[in-house]
């Protein structure tokens, strides 16, 4: 992980709010996963962050990072999954949850 998600997110987050609270906020959150990162903080700042999502958020969608994973190894047959693969099973969700808004 980059290290900057959960903070800055829940930060800009915050900080939207501020400047629009007359409009609806959705969220896309990854929960992480030991088997997917091996990054010991992980856990600890998406715990954090929940507080700020519940906060400022209207709608959160939680999506679980090994079940990511095990996407792209049982229905997608990849082997070793990069980060890449699974920001494209993301950006999906992502753009069939939006679609009607579009």
């Amino acid at each position: 992980g980059g290290g900057t998600g959960a903070g800055m997110g829940t930060l800009l987050i915050s900080k939207i709010r501020e400047e629009f609270p007359d409009r609806m906020m959705a969220t896309f959150s990854v929960v992480p996963s030991p088997k997917v990162s091996d990054t010991v903080v992980e856990p600890y700042n998406a715990t954090l962050s929940v507080h700020q999502l519940v906060e400022n958020s209207d709608e959160t969608f939680c999506i679980d990072n090994e079940a990511l994973y095990h996407i792209c190894m049982r229905t997608l047959k990849l082997s070793n999954p990069s980060y890449g693969d699974l920001n494209y099973l993301v950006s999906a969700v992502m753009s069939g949850v939006t679609t009607c808004l579009r």
